[in-house]
């Protein structure tokens, strides 16, 4: 699953070095975001073009009434055929770019963080986690989820699933409005290689959601 993520790289160099889109709307860095907080995604909208436009993480169709559950997270096993998330399977999918993310490990009776992120020697400077949104008559104007799976056996130590992350050179093909079949979908989809990633323990201050600042994803145990 996918808790909490942290995204420090700017912006609008993420918008302008993957997608060419120019005056992004910059953001305050943050080792701990959490859900329900408006996040920064990518996708087609409305227009068309592929844009850099705000979501809350926590995901309610349209058609759901107001006391419908807003999940953060999406089993990308069942996302295609779920009633909730179908149609967003389907014509709104978008990406999440993240530095790195958090996962919990049972240990001694507690629950240990970890940080997962791309390894130093990676030219690579963001994460890109698959969702799917959907518009929002309020602000910021749409909600979207992570798309989860099994975990990868490099990482099913800590957690037995992770989100979808995905390979940024498939970027434009997991974006595209015309590919709407599972098949389609699954296709465009390339996961970004395991081997790619590292993780360390770090601090359970990081479960705290007010708590935020680089030494929640510096190595160490718990606090």
């Amino acid at each position: 699953m996918c808790g909490r993520f942290a995204l420090t790289t700017p912006m609008a160099e993420i918008a302008a070095n993957y997608f060419d889109i120019s005056g992004v709307e910059e953001f305050t860095p943050s080792f701990n975001i959490a859900p329900g907080l408006a996040i920064a995604t990518i996708r087609t909208g409305e227009s068309g073009a592929v844009e850099c436009s705000w979501a809350r993480w926590g995901f309610r169709p349209r058609w759901a009434d107001q006391h419908a559950p807003q999940p953060i997270n999406a089993r990308a096993e069942k996302a295609a055929t779920s009633r909730y998330f179908r149609e967003a399977f389907e014509r709104r999918r978008c990406l999440i770019p993240a530095s790195g993310w958090y996962e919990w490990r049972q240990e001694n009776g507690t629950k240990q963080p970890y940080y997962i992120t791309l390894k130093e020697e990676d030219a690579e400077r963001v994460i890109f986690l698959a969702g799917l949104w959907e518009p929002l008559d309020e602000p910021p104007g749409a909600c979207c989820v992570v798309l989860t799976e099994p975990a990868a056996p490099a990482l099913e130590t800590i957690h037995p699933r992770q989100p979808v992350v995905l390979d940024p050179a498939c970027r434009w093909e997991w974006l595209s409005p015309e590919r709407t079949t599972r098949t389609a979908v699954r296709q465009a989809s390339r996961r970004l290689p395991a081997a790619r990633l590292q993780y360390w323990r770090v601090s359970t201050a990081v479960n705290r959601p007010q708590n935020d600042g680089q030494e929640l994803i510096q190595s160490g145990g718990s606090a």
